[in-house]
């Protein structure tokens, strides 16, 4: 390997150094991005009532800590015991359609959520959703 600069090496080097523009200042760039915070819960083997708590629990905390994405895991229902108990809806005993009716019949939570959307299927598919929690002021 040679010390040697080269020709081109040395134009450069001269351009870079008269050149008047200022270089980006990297860490105030940063600051003026936002970033989306995002936390995931899985509900998996939860009863009705314990899901409902925790979800709850769950976007009230995250709200107050500034997360503004939500994935909420609660699977298809395919493994669900609802079919046998006939005093049990088939749909809303499943946590899928449950919870997210839950949370729109709850005003508090309500007031802290911009949108629910269907989950990519990466995040779970059908057998999740997205919360996008308002801004904590």
């Amino acid at each position: 390997m040679s010390n040697d600069i080269s020709d081109r090496d040395k134009k450069d080097w001269q351009k870079f150094i008269s050149n008047s523009d200022k270089l980006p200042d990297k860490d105030s760039v940063v600051e003026n991005k936002i970033y989306q915070k995002a936390r995931s819960i899985d509900l998996h083997g939860y009863t009705l009532n314990d899901a409902n708590k925790t979800i709850e629990q769950f976007i009230n905390k995250a709200h107050k800590e500034k997360i503004t994405k939500l994935i909420v895991v609660t699977g298809k229902g395919l493994h669900s015991q609802n079919e046998k108990d006939p005093y049990v809806s088939k749909d809303l005993g499943i946590l899928k359609h449950s919870v997210p009716e839950f949370i729109k019949n709850n005003s508090e939570i309500m007031k802290k959520i911009h949108t629910i959307e269907n989950a990519s299927i990466e995040d779970g598919g059908s057998g999740a959703f997205y919360i996008y929690l308002k801004k904590n002021k």
